[in-house]
């Protein structure tokens, strides 16, 4: 039998307050829902919400492995047919490990190659070392932004420092709390016509958009994902068919593809 390979997609976003985290947990569900054996990795180390958004209170987080634990005892159930890997809010970031320390996690986190069919990586926002090499690192990367100016701003910056810095340029987009579907076309339609400019090599995939719906904010205020708690609202219908497009997508073949392969490029970028 072929051994599954996984799929590892960053969630990212050039600035906050795009809805990225919840995006990314709404996702979740509904890949879990088609079937996928679906991880959610917090990555935002600093400000690691995932579990707030769903309700919980996970016992242990990355830190974990490094007291001897595998990574079994850290992934938490969320209750919705997926499970989370929990950061470590406020404590030390992967780029600041000891070598051995790189290996211990690098080793922990193979232990999941043939439990998950895609991992999520809700990355933090912005451009800072931890959140460039998340996306270095994984094989596809979805761009999260909103019509705001300073959002599609922000986005091209992202972009313009993974393309010049670390060669990405591949990148899926979704356009999230946008008033209508041409307000979300024509904010894509601006930031692929600065990349087409500015980056030649960069290639943008408009995924889709998520629409601005009052039941998201009501879902996060009850600590109910949005497809849960209004699974026929406009925002939890879009979701639905990103995630249908997502569960279609396959490794890439010119990468090993694989669990040790995203730690591996992820804790030595650099080195």
């Amino acid at each position: 039998m072929t051994p599954t390979v996984p799929v590892v997609c960053s969630i990212t976003s050039g600035k906050g307050g795009v809805g990225k985290t919840n995006l990314a947990v709404n996702l979740a569900i509904q890949l879990a829902q088609l079937g996928k054996r679906c991880i959610l990795l917090d990555a935002d180390l600093g400000l690691a919400n995932v579990d707030v958004l769903l309700g919980l209170t996970p016992e242990r987080n990355l830190g974990h492995i490094f007291e001897g634990m595998g990574v079994d005892a850290i992934l938490c159930p969320s209750g919705y047919g997926f499970s989370i890997l929990p950061a470590t809010s406020g404590g030390t970031e992967l780029t600041a490990l000891s070598t051995g320390q790189k290996l211990e996690l690098l080793a922990a986190m193979d232990e999941l190659e043939d439990q998950v069919d895609i991992l999520l990586v809700d990355t933090g926002a912005g451009v800072g070392d931890t959140v460039l090499y998340f996306n270095v690192a994984a094989q596809e990367r979805l761009l999260v932004l909103t019509p705001e100016p300073t959002s599609l701003t922000d986005a091209y910056a992202l972009i313009k420092v993974l393309h010049l810095r670390h060669g990405v340029g591949r990148f899926h987009v979704v356009v999230n709390m946008a008033a209508s579907d041409r307000e979300a076309k024509d904010v894509f339609a601006r930031l692929a016509g600065a990349c087409d400019h500015f980056l030649e090599g960069v290639s943008l995939d408009f995924l889709g958009v998520v629409p601005q719906d009052a039941a998201v904010r009501r879902a996060v205020t009850h600590q109910v994902p949005v497809c849960v708690h209004a699974p026929d609202s406009p925002a939890a219908t879009a979701v639905a068919h990103l995630a249908q497009t997502m569960a279609a997508w396959r490794p890439q073949e010119h990468a090993d593809g694989n669990i040790k392969f995203f730690w591996k490029r992820l804790l030595f970028a650099g080195a």
